[in-house]
């Protein structure tokens, strides 16, 4: 995972984190045998963005396990807001080594106290029955401008927020910010295009890791979607976060981000998700409940 492999998008390396950054954080520093150490960026959100911890800590489960064992689960909460400006620590625990599955518990740890936590299931390949839903019928991204130009066309500047991440995202339907405006646009689904905005190096755990990193960007703005709101008046946050991975991929290629959300009640909502090739391939699933609490008078 070393920067010089990434080829960086000029969108995200002008603004803010390039790709080699978010690699560079990606790799991360081994302790001893199984603990490892990883930092924030430098420019940011003000507490540890919960993808980026999910992504390290999958980085430290995967170097504990045979490179022939892929990951096909992962189960995972958030206990703690993240401190940017320190180090965080993971450790791993062995669970179980069997003779087609590799189990890891890992914790991440800062000032003495985990702050989240991180369950992972690894799988030696093996044939087996195979079907898969089906994907949505959706304009491709090269017909969609960027969520990026969305905001400036709209609010005339980008703001720094959009910048932090090399992740490109070409949304299908309206934006969250779009339906506060306007709750008539208000939608039950959110698709949205996404890929890492540079050429990424031929290891399957990496493009894992990324997409780990990526699921935790749009999903619960689905919520906000269904009842019409922005992010004006509320505060959010990740509580738990699962995936599994159906099919190989790569990260750096378009995948469709079909998600939806099926409750919202007492200060939490559920959304989950579906990651599609351009090729119509079920690749990875995705569930999340997060705190989406109301904190003023929005709408």
């Amino acid at each position: 995972m070393a920067d010089d492999e990434a080829a960086p998008g000029g969108e995200a390396a002008a603004g803010g984190q390039s790709l080699g950054s978010l690699l560079g954080i990606l790799d991360l520093e081994r302790i001893e045998d199984d603990i490892f150490r990883g930092s924030s960026p430098d420019h940011g959100p003000q507490r540890v963005f919960g993808g980026q911890v999910a992504g390290q800590a999958l980085v430290a489960a995967g170097r504990t396990v045979p490179p022939e064992r892929a990951v096909h689960s992962l189960h995972a909460y958030f206990i703690r807001p993240g401190d940017p400006s320190v180090p965080i620590v993971f450790q791993v625990d062995r669970v179980r080594d069997g003779r087609s599955f590799t189990t890891r518990r890992v914790t991440a740890v800062q000032h003495g106290r985990a702050i989240f936590t991180l369950s992972a299931s690894f799988h030696k390949a093996e044939p087996g029955l195979s079907h898969q839903v089906r994907m949505p019928e959706v304009p491709g991204p090269e017909e969609l401008p960027t969520a990026r130009e969305r905001l400036e066309k709209a609010l005339g500047t980008v703001p720094r927020f959009a910048y932090w991440h090399p992740i490109e995202m070409r949304p299908v339907g309206a934006m969250s910010f779009e339906v506060g405006a306007d709750p008539a646009l208000r939608t039950t689904e959110n698709l949205v295009w996404i890929r890492v905005d540079g050429r990424l190096p031929d290891e399957d755990l990496l493009h894992v890791c990324l997409m780990t990193y990526a699921s935790d960007l749009t999903l619960l703005d689905t919520v906000l979607l269904r009842h019409g709101r922005s992010f004006e008046g509320i505060s959010m946050a990740s509580l738990d976060h699962a995936m599994w991975f159906h099919r190989p991929f790569r990260a750096d290629e378009w995948l469709l981000y079909a998600q939806e959300t099926p409750s919202a009640e007492g200060a939490r909502g559920l959304a989950r998700g579906l990651f599609y090739t351009r090729e119509g391939e079920l690749v990875c699933s995705v569930v999340q409940e997060g705190l989406i609490r109301v904190v003023g008078d929005g709408g």
